[in-house]
């Protein structure tokens, strides 16, 4: 059966979308690549795709991401060439959440250390200001 993912690069990774391209185009896997501004899409047979995407994230392990797409590049369904240009459905929906890949990529890129959150002291609710908030309420 046929797949496709994107793979993903965060913004704090040194491997480009392009980067991602020019090693698919050189391997030796049957797929079909087109390179997005995130990253790149990848379409062929699910085995054929699930391996490529295990050999190009170990290139960046914290940097580099993976995710389904339910369509192949071009499919009249998502191509904004077929609906009449504008951004892609889901388009809106990716760029946010590249936003925070490199969040996500520092924290698996850590070394496990856990610093504590200090806590914040809570101060007693003066007088006063029980008062006003009782007045705001009836009132």
């Amino acid at each position: 059966m046929k797949v496709t993912k994107y793979v993903i690069t965060s913004s704090e990774s040194d491997i480009l979308p392009s980067d991602i391209a020019m090693k698919i185009y050189g391997s030796k896997y049957d797929v079909s690549v087109k390179e997005t501004c995130f990253g790149v899409m990848v379409n062929g047979e699910e085995e054929v795709v699930n391996a490529l995407v295990k050999d190009i994230r170990a290139l960046d392990p914290a940097g580099i991401f993976i995710k389904d797409r339910g369509f192949p590049p071009g499919d009249p369904r998502r191509c904004r060439g077929h609906r009449g240009g504008g951004a892609r459905p889901g388009f809106y929906m990716i760029e946010s959440e590249s936003k925070m890949l490199p969040m996500i990529s520092r924290a698996l890129a850590s070394s496990g250390e856990v610093f504590p959150i200090p806590e914040k002291k809570k101060k007693p609710l003066l007088p006063s200001r029980l008062e006003e908030i009782v007045k705001e309420g009836l009132s």
